[in-house]
């Protein structure tokens, strides 16, 4: 199919190939009814050709079409265009996570930390609803204009589990995310997530996935996963801690809350002293001068009130003795000091 064909009655116009695949090719399309841009994913003529598979795809891409959440591509339509199923999604404007990797290298540690905890709110809330993405790598992790991170592809990794596109020796996605039980063919639950996650994760902090694996044989015999701050020195251990526990072969051993345990660590702030400027600073200041003031008024009174009481108990001073008065001539001041003499002499 070519990208000026159509499909669905010709609602879809194809417009030009967004990207590639094992088993679908991405277009960007036009809705001719709601006049906007969409990404149509068309089933491979191989993958189509399974009857199993396009009745289990067009199944899952309804479940997956029930989500709503800012971190999961939202899925508008699914069907059947000449026995090819495809899928309409809306179109993400920006790049994924692996071109976005090829472009820059390693990642900072807190930018990478908040790009995964995206991706860690959108798998909750699919978890929630009871869907396991199972192919979480950096091509299905799509980081828009604004910085927003929505995970693609919900319905076609569901659905082409469990057919004979996935056999020994070969796996479904790119197998250094793949979580161990999920490439060896155990059961598949929510934990597989996590690990892929952890996977992108390590890649973004060490510019290198934990595994260079291409098949189930190079998977039996994988080396360790060296530590992330081995790579990375600057990474914060309670970041590689996390990273390191997703990583981890025993499903049980995996963060169960990992929206929890990716959000930074937060510290309680500096207690800090409000500007003396302020009015409530200012009306504080001089309620406790008051108090202060009255307080020692308090005391001072405290202070000459025992005085008081001492000097009430003791003899009265005597009284201030006056001067003597002055004559109108020299006789009556002579008589002024005699009679003066008479009455305070004797004291």
């Amino acid at each position: 199919m070519t990208a000026t064909s159509s499909v669905a009655g010709g609602r879809y116009r194809l417009e030009r190939k967004l990207g590639r695949g094992g088993m679908a090719t991405v277009f960007l399309a036009r809705d001719s009814e709601l006049d906007r841009p969409v990404a149509v994913k068309l089933l491979s003529e191989t993958a189509s050709a399974d009857a199993g598979l396009r009745q289990r795809f067009v199944r899952e891409a309804r479940l997956a079409a029930r989500l709503s959440h800012p971190n999961v591509v939202s899925v508008f339509d699914a069907g059947e265009d000449g026995g090819r199923p495809y899928l309409v999604m809306e179109h993400v404007e920006g790049e994924t996570l692996a071109e976005l990797r090829a472009r820059r290298g390693r990642l900072p540690p807190e930018e990478a930390r908040g790009l995964a905890l995206q991706a860690a709110h959108g798998l909750a809330r699919a978890h929630a609803a009871g869907l396991v993405h199972r192919d979480i790598k950096p091509q299905n992790l799509l980081m828009r204009t604004d910085g927003t991170l929505k995970i693609a592809d919900f319905g076609i990794a569901r659905a082409a589990e469990g057919t004979t596109l996935t056999q020994a020796g070969t796996v479904l996605g790119t197998a250094a995310y793949l979580a161990p039980e999920q490439a060896l063919g155990g059961d598949v639950g929510p934990a597989a997530d996590v690990y892929s996650l952890g996977a992108v994760l390590y890649e973004l902090l060490t510019g290198q996935p934990p595994l260079e694996i291409d098949s189930l044989d190079d998977l039996a015999k994988a080396k360790p996963v060296p530590p992330v701050r081995e790579l990375a020195p600057e990474v914060p251990r309670d970041l590689e801690d996390v990273v390191m526990r997703c990583l981890a072969r025993n499903p049980a051993y995996r963060p169960r809350d990992l929206e929890r345990e990716l959000a930074p660590t937060r510290t309680e702030p500096p207690t800090q002293q409000l500007p003396a400027s302020r009015p409530s600073s200012r009306r504080n200041l001089w309620l406790a001068l008051a108090g202060a003031a009255v307080l020692a008024a308090i005391l001072l009174a405290v202070t000459l009130t025992g005085g008081h009481s001492a000097r009430r108990h003791a003899p009265p001073p005597p009284s201030a003795v006056p001067a003597i008065p002055r004559g109108a001539d020299a006789q009556q001041q002579a008589r002024n000091i005699a009679a003066w003499l008479r009455r305070y002499s004797a004291r």
